[in-house]
């Protein structure tokens, strides 16, 4: 009955006879990979990225478009993006639509609600992308997203139950798998680490909180680190849409990795204060493992060392936690909209 159901909706699909000493012979049956289709997107303040993958998370197609600082705008745009995929994929059966975002989601209302890094807020993102689809959507925290990716199809997760995903990027966010489960919190708005004041009466955050983790720690700080070094006028506001005349962070990434000093200085500062979060997240929480997700971790050879020394000065429990970093290329935040989707047809993977 299990496999009529899959193979009726799509899933699976039957393929050769085989062969048997006595009895009926046996049926072949094959996840569908050629027509079962996930829509992934993944939305940051610069930029979207919108995926069509298959069952196993492999891409089939990827674009990318300009994140509208106009929600409404932004959604109009998207929309037709989505409505052109789909279009252009006529024999695909799609699954439905994971979104990972930059924020938090009100579980009640399924509004994105808290997103200092975008501007918005009480943004209604599933009933249009839905209406304009046909498809059902599942939005999620990108954090969130990262740690059911890592559950779901990363390389260390085997015999583990408490495991956070730490995504740094524009800000800093958290994903906690405790005991085997998601944790979200009533609402939703459970670890949101990077507003945690780090630093007392420290630099004023968009959030309105003072010192927020993600202040010191993020790809935001990492140019303002250099910025301040090669042109102290230029530094900018903490916490402050960036300005277009400014470097980016992957130019002070390559700058690092070609050695110049001002670039490793601010990339050393970054990593001190990833540090310094991260001892606290492993005081109050002892995961197995905390995964590193962002762009800094290309260099890790680098960054990696400070993190941990500075995780041994500052936490003395026995906790065993174990600091690895995602694999960039694998794009987690993507593969996490994938899992979204996934979960709600065969539940999150065991485990135990």
């Amino acid at each position: 009955m299990i496999a009529e159901q899959l193979i009726k909706e799509s899933w699976v699909t039957e393929g050769a006879r085989g062969h048997a000493p006595r009895g009926r012979r046996p049926r072949f049956l094959h996840l569908n990979q050629e027509r079962v289709g996930i829509i992934g997107i993944n939305i940051r303040p610069a930029a979207t990225k919108i995926v069509l993958a298959d069952l196993d998370a492999h891409f089939t197609a990827q674009e990318s478009m300009p994140t509208a600082q106009n929600p409404e705008v932004f959604i109009e745009e998207l929309c037709s993006r989505l409505s052109n995929l789909i279009k252009t994929h006529p024999g695909t059966y799609y699954e439905g639509i994971g979104v990972s975002l930059p924020g938090r989601v009100d579980l009640a209302s399924q509004k994105l609600v808290f997103a200092p890094n975008l501007g918005w807020k009480n943004v209604d993102l599933k009933t249009p992308l839905e209406k304009a689809t046909g498809l059902p959507v599942e939005l999620e925290n990108a954090a969130n997203a990262c740690a059911l990716a890592e559950v779901w199809f990363g390389r260390h997760t085997e015999g583990v139950r408490d495991l956070i995903a730490v995504t740094v990027s524009e800000g800093i966010g958290g994903g906690m798998i405790m005991n085997g489960q998601l944790v979200r919190g009533s609402t939703g708005a459970a670890g949101e680490f990077g507003h945690i004041s780090l630093i007392p009466d420290g630099l004023e955050c968009r959030c309105g909180n003072r010192g927020c983790w993600e202040l010191y720690a993020s790809n935001s700080a990492g140019v303002r680190y250099y910025t301040q070094a090669v042109s102290p006028g230029r530094a900018g506001r903490a916490g402050a849409r960036p300005d277009e005349s400014m470097p980016t962070f992957d130019d002070v990434l390559r700058l690092a990795g070609q050695g110049d000093a001002k670039a490793n200085e601010a990339i050393d500062q970054m990593a001190h204060y990833l540090g310094a979060g991260l001892a606290q997240l492993i005081t109050g929480l002892a995961p197995d493992v905390i995964v590193l997700v962002g762009e800094v971790t290309r260099l890790w050879s680098r960054i990696g060392p400070i993190i941990d020394g500075v995780v041994k000065s500052r936490s003395f429990t026995h906790a065993k936690t174990r600091i690895v970093p995602a694999d960039p290329s694998a794009q987690p935040r993507l593969r996490g909209t994938i899992a979204l989707v996934l979960q709600k047809h065969f539940g999150a993977p065991s485990v135990a």
